[in-house]
């Protein structure tokens, strides 16, 4: 039987915090699922082909690389029914600081509690990766600072080109 994940997030965009947590989440599985929720009340970015397109060009080589199978899909209701209908046993999530913990920790409480079947699996921030929010690189990007260093080169582009033009670049 397949060891099946799902690596829930907004993706928007992605940053080496989700490539590093996609690496290791890569190397305990034999199939990851690259979640993106969806969300109306929140207006992204990027659009959802947009954030498939960063996804697999990201985090497909480092899924490969490990022998795991990358799937890309979007979800617009509860993480463990999304899980549920893929059939995910557990639940990959990026924790890089006590804040995260704390936050997480309550969410695996009402997941476990919605499904018990479903475990949550808590992946730490490599050092280097640990103050990377897509929200900072965003606010960064479009004040036309330098995200080379918080992001992968083809995302990198796709934000210089996102923001080409605008107030500060």
């Amino acid at each position: 039987m397949p060891r099946i994940a799902l690596y829930a997030g907004s993706f928007d965009p992605v940053t080496n915090g989700h490539l590093d947590v996609v690496r290791q989440a890569a190397r305990l599985v034999d199939r990851l699922l690259l979640a993106i929720g969806i969300h109306p009340g929140k207006a992204p970015l990027f659009a959802i082909a947009e954030r498939f397109a960063m996804l697999e060009e990201a985090c497909g080589p480092v899924a490969r690389a490990a022998g795991c199978e990358l799937r890309t899909m979007t979800f617009a209701d509860l993480v463990v029914d999304a899980a549920r209908r893929e059939g995910a046993t557990a639940l990959i999530r990026g924790l890089r600081d006590g804040t995260d913990f704390d936050y997480e920790m309550q969410m695996v409480g009402m997941n476990g509690a919605m499904a018990p079947d479903i475990q949550t699996v808590f992946l730490p921030a490599s050092p280097l990766v640990r103050p990377i929010t897509a929200t900072l690189v965003r606010q960064i990007a479009a004040m036309g600072g330098d995200v080379s260093s918080f992001v992968p080169a083809a995302v990198e582009a796709r934000l210089k080109a996102k923001f080409a033009g605008k107030a500060g670049n």
